[in-house]
Protein backbone atom coordinates (compact mmCIF):
# COMPACT_ATOMS: atom_id res chain seq x y z
CA UNK A 1 0.00 0.00 0.00
CA UNK A 2 1.34 3.90 -0.75
CA UNK A 3 2.48 5.27 2.37
CA UNK A 4 -0.14 8.05 2.41
CA UNK A 5 -0.30 10.52 5.15
CA UNK A 6 -4.25 8.67 5.99
CA UNK A 7 -5.08 5.63 3.64
CA UNK A 8 -8.57 6.55 3.48
CA UNK A 9 -10.70 9.62 2.46
CA UNK A 10 -11.99 11.20 5.28
CA UNK A 11 -14.34 13.99 4.11
CA UNK A 12 -15.42 16.20 6.39
CA UNK A 13 -19.15 15.35 5.27
CA UNK A 14 -19.30 11.91 4.32
CA UNK A 15 -23.21 12.05 3.53
CA UNK A 16 -24.69 12.31 0.35
CA UNK A 17 -24.67 15.83 -1.64
CA UNK A 18 -28.05 16.84 -0.62
CA UNK A 19 -27.18 15.91 2.94
CA UNK A 20 -24.78 18.62 2.68
CA UNK A 21 -27.25 20.99 0.94
CA UNK A 22 -29.82 20.28 4.06
CA UNK A 23 -26.98 21.36 6.49
CA UNK A 24 -26.07 24.20 5.14
CA UNK A 25 -29.27 25.37 6.91
CA UNK A 26 -28.43 23.27 9.65
CA UNK A 27 -32.30 22.13 9.57
CA UNK A 28 -35.67 23.35 11.25
CA UNK A 29 -35.20 24.85 14.10
CA UNK A 30 -31.30 24.82 15.47
CA UNK A 31 -31.02 27.42 12.89
CA UNK A 32 -33.97 29.48 13.74
CA UNK A 33 -32.77 29.43 17.30
CA UNK A 34 -29.36 30.25 16.35
CA UNK A 35 -30.60 32.91 14.25
CA UNK A 36 -32.53 34.14 16.98
CA UNK A 37 -29.48 34.63 18.70
CA UNK A 38 -28.76 36.00 15.75
CA UNK A 39 -25.21 37.42 14.15
CA UNK A 40 -24.33 34.03 12.75
CA UNK A 41 -26.12 33.62 9.84
CA UNK A 42 -23.13 34.54 7.93
CA UNK A 43 -21.84 31.14 8.74
CA UNK A 44 -25.06 29.10 7.74
CA UNK A 45 -26.04 30.86 4.38
CA UNK A 46 -22.90 31.75 3.18
CA UNK A 47 -21.55 29.53 -0.64
CA UNK A 48 -20.15 26.35 1.14
CA UNK A 49 -16.33 25.64 0.15
CA UNK A 50 -16.26 21.74 0.30
CA UNK A 51 -12.36 20.25 1.61
CA UNK A 52 -10.02 18.71 -0.91
CA UNK A 53 -10.92 15.40 -1.55
CA UNK A 54 -7.92 12.89 0.21
CA UNK A 55 -7.05 10.14 -2.23
CA UNK A 56 -8.77 6.75 -1.76
CA UNK A 57 -6.61 3.43 -2.62
CA UNK A 58 -8.36 0.20 -4.09
CA UNK A 59 -11.00 -1.62 -1.85
CA UNK A 60 -9.60 -3.90 0.39
CA UNK A 61 -10.37 -7.67 -0.47
CA UNK A 62 -12.28 -8.42 2.68
CA UNK A 63 -15.40 -6.45 4.22
CA UNK A 64 -15.61 -8.61 7.42
CA UNK A 65 -17.27 -6.62 10.36
CA UNK A 66 -14.78 -6.11 13.22
CA UNK A 67 -15.61 -7.92 16.46
CA UNK A 68 -16.22 -6.56 19.88
CA UNK A 69 -13.87 -6.39 22.27
CA UNK A 70 -12.49 -4.77 25.53
CA UNK A 71 -11.58 -0.73 25.16
CA UNK A 72 -10.28 2.02 27.22
CA UNK A 73 -14.17 2.85 27.09
CA UNK A 74 -15.19 -0.44 29.21
CA UNK A 75 -15.79 -2.19 26.20
CA UNK A 76 -18.14 0.71 24.51
CA UNK A 77 -17.37 1.98 21.13
CA UNK A 78 -17.94 5.67 22.46
CA UNK A 79 -17.04 7.29 25.71
CA UNK A 80 -20.29 7.89 27.91
CA UNK A 81 -21.06 12.15 28.04
CA UNK A 82 -20.15 13.98 30.82
CA UNK A 83 -22.70 15.20 33.14
CA UNK A 84 -22.12 19.33 32.97
CA UNK A 85 -23.86 22.35 32.48
CA UNK A 86 -21.06 23.76 30.84
CA UNK A 87 -21.35 24.08 26.97
CA UNK A 88 -18.00 24.57 26.35
CA UNK A 89 -16.94 21.66 28.27
CA UNK A 90 -19.48 19.14 27.04
CA UNK A 91 -18.51 20.80 23.36
CA UNK A 92 -14.75 20.03 23.63
CA UNK A 93 -15.92 16.59 25.43
CA UNK A 94 -18.19 15.86 22.22
CA UNK A 95 -15.46 17.11 19.81
CA UNK A 96 -12.74 14.58 21.02
CA UNK A 97 -15.61 11.68 20.60
CA UNK A 98 -16.49 13.07 17.10
CA UNK A 99 -12.94 12.74 16.20
CA UNK A 100 -12.38 9.04 17.80
CA UNK A 101 -13.02 5.88 16.12
CA UNK A 102 -11.61 2.22 16.20
CA UNK A 103 -12.71 0.23 13.03
CA UNK A 104 -10.56 -2.88 14.47
CA UNK A 105 -13.02 -3.36 17.46
CA UNK A 106 -16.41 -2.11 16.88
CA UNK A 107 -18.82 -1.70 13.13
CA UNK A 108 -19.87 1.31 12.48
CA UNK A 109 -23.38 0.76 13.64
CA UNK A 110 -21.81 0.03 16.93
CA UNK A 111 -19.89 3.65 16.43
CA UNK A 112 -23.17 5.53 15.68
CA UNK A 113 -25.04 4.05 18.95
CA UNK A 114 -22.18 5.61 20.78
CA UNK A 115 -22.53 8.99 19.55
CA UNK A 116 -26.30 9.06 19.70
CA UNK A 117 -25.94 8.93 23.73
CA UNK A 118 -24.62 12.36 23.25
CA UNK A 119 -27.82 13.76 21.38
CA UNK A 120 -30.23 16.22 23.11
CA UNK A 121 -33.58 14.07 23.84
CA UNK A 122 -35.73 17.08 22.14
CA UNK A 123 -36.57 15.88 18.90
CA UNK A 124 -37.20 19.06 17.42
CA UNK A 125 -34.26 20.35 17.89
CA UNK A 126 -31.32 17.81 17.29
CA UNK A 127 -29.78 17.18 13.79
CA UNK A 128 -28.85 13.93 13.98
CA UNK A 129 -27.82 13.86 10.13
CA UNK A 130 -25.36 16.63 10.71
CA UNK A 131 -23.83 14.27 13.44
CA UNK A 132 -23.85 10.81 10.91
CA UNK A 133 -22.38 12.85 8.21
CA UNK A 134 -18.63 13.13 10.19
CA UNK A 135 -18.86 9.39 10.65
CA UNK A 136 -17.73 6.83 7.49
CA UNK A 137 -20.33 5.08 5.64
CA UNK A 138 -20.51 1.06 6.49
CA UNK A 139 -18.38 0.07 3.24
CA UNK A 140 -15.94 2.91 4.15
CA UNK A 141 -15.76 1.71 7.42
CA UNK A 142 -15.06 -1.88 6.32
CA UNK A 143 -12.47 -0.98 4.77
CA UNK A 144 -10.76 0.97 7.50
CA UNK A 145 -11.32 -2.08 9.46
CA UNK A 146 -9.26 -3.96 7.09
CA UNK A 147 -6.32 -2.22 7.42
CA UNK A 148 -6.42 -1.89 11.16
CA UNK A 149 -7.35 2.14 10.97
CA UNK A 150 -8.27 3.76 14.60
CA UNK A 151 -8.22 7.65 16.14
CA UNK A 152 -7.45 9.38 18.98
CA UNK A 153 -8.14 12.84 19.41
CA UNK A 154 -7.01 15.74 22.00
CA UNK A 155 -8.71 18.99 22.13
CA UNK A 156 -7.21 21.66 23.77
CA UNK A 157 -9.19 24.59 23.45
CA UNK A 158 -13.17 25.36 22.80
CA UNK A 159 -14.90 28.61 22.90
CA UNK A 160 -17.85 30.94 22.11
CA UNK A 161 -17.58 31.87 18.29
CA UNK A 162 -17.23 35.84 18.69
CA UNK A 163 -20.76 36.43 16.56
CA UNK A 164 -22.38 34.43 19.05
CA UNK A 165 -21.20 36.17 21.70
CA UNK A 166 -22.33 39.58 20.24
CA UNK A 167 -25.61 38.20 19.55
CA UNK A 168 -26.20 37.29 22.82
CA UNK A 169 -25.05 40.87 23.87
CA UNK A 170 -27.66 42.14 21.58
CA UNK A 171 -30.35 40.42 22.84
CA UNK A 172 -30.13 37.76 25.44
CA UNK A 173 -32.90 36.79 25.53
CA UNK A 174 -32.72 35.10 22.95
CA UNK A 175 -31.36 32.01 24.20
CA UNK A 176 -34.26 31.28 26.43
CA UNK A 177 -35.97 29.87 23.59
CA UNK A 178 -33.84 26.42 23.69
CA UNK A 179 -30.84 27.27 25.56
CA UNK A 180 -28.43 26.07 22.39
CA UNK A 181 -25.13 27.26 22.04
CA UNK A 182 -22.84 27.67 19.58
CA UNK A 183 -19.39 26.36 20.81
CA UNK A 184 -15.99 25.85 18.48
CA UNK A 185 -13.47 23.43 19.71
CA UNK A 186 -9.89 23.01 18.30
CA UNK A 187 -7.27 20.06 18.59
CA UNK A 188 -5.49 17.24 16.95
CA UNK A 189 -6.85 13.89 15.39
CA UNK A 190 -4.02 11.55 15.51
CA UNK A 191 -5.08 8.22 13.22
CA UNK A 192 -2.80 4.89 12.73
CA UNK A 193 -3.29 2.33 10.41
CA UNK A 194 -1.59 -1.19 9.70
CA UNK A 195 2.14 -1.17 8.72
CA UNK A 196 3.73 1.14 11.12
CA UNK A 197 1.65 4.30 9.17
CA UNK A 198 0.66 7.09 11.36
CA UNK A 199 -0.71 10.62 10.65
CA UNK A 200 -2.17 13.55 12.44
CA UNK A 201 -3.65 16.84 12.06
CA UNK A 202 -5.12 20.03 13.75
CA UNK A 203 -8.28 20.16 13.56
CA UNK A 204 -11.60 22.92 14.13
CA UNK A 205 -15.52 22.53 14.45
CA UNK A 206 -18.20 24.45 15.66
CA UNK A 207 -20.71 22.21 17.18
CA UNK A 208 -24.51 23.16 18.71
CA UNK A 209 -24.94 22.47 22.40
CA UNK A 210 -28.05 22.34 24.23
CA UNK A 211 -27.47 23.17 27.85
CA UNK A 212 -30.96 24.40 29.87
CA UNK A 213 -30.88 25.49 33.28
CA UNK A 214 -30.87 22.45 36.19
CA UNK A 215 -29.78 19.80 33.17
CA UNK A 216 -26.80 18.23 31.69
CA UNK A 217 -25.70 19.21 27.96
CA UNK A 218 -26.35 17.47 25.06
CA UNK A 219 -25.62 17.50 21.46
CA UNK A 220 -27.57 19.01 18.82
CA UNK A 221 -25.57 18.75 15.77
CA UNK A 222 -22.64 19.46 14.08
CA UNK A 223 -22.46 23.11 12.04
CA UNK A 224 -21.65 23.14 8.53
CA UNK A 225 -18.63 25.81 8.64
CA UNK A 226 -16.27 26.52 11.10
CA UNK A 227 -16.92 30.01 13.12
CA UNK A 228 -14.11 31.59 14.65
Amino acid sequence: MPKERFPFARERTYGAPSSVLRRSSIGGVVLAVLLAVAGLVAYFTRTQNPSPARATPAPASSSASPAPAATAHGGEAVAAPPRTTDPIEFAKAATKVLWTYDTRVFSQAEHLAGLKRWMTGEKKDADWNSVTDQVPSPVLWARMHDNGQHASARVGEGHFPQAFKTALAQDPGAITEAYVYAVTATGKQSIVWKGSGAGAESRSTTLAVQCRPHHNCALVGVLPNVAP
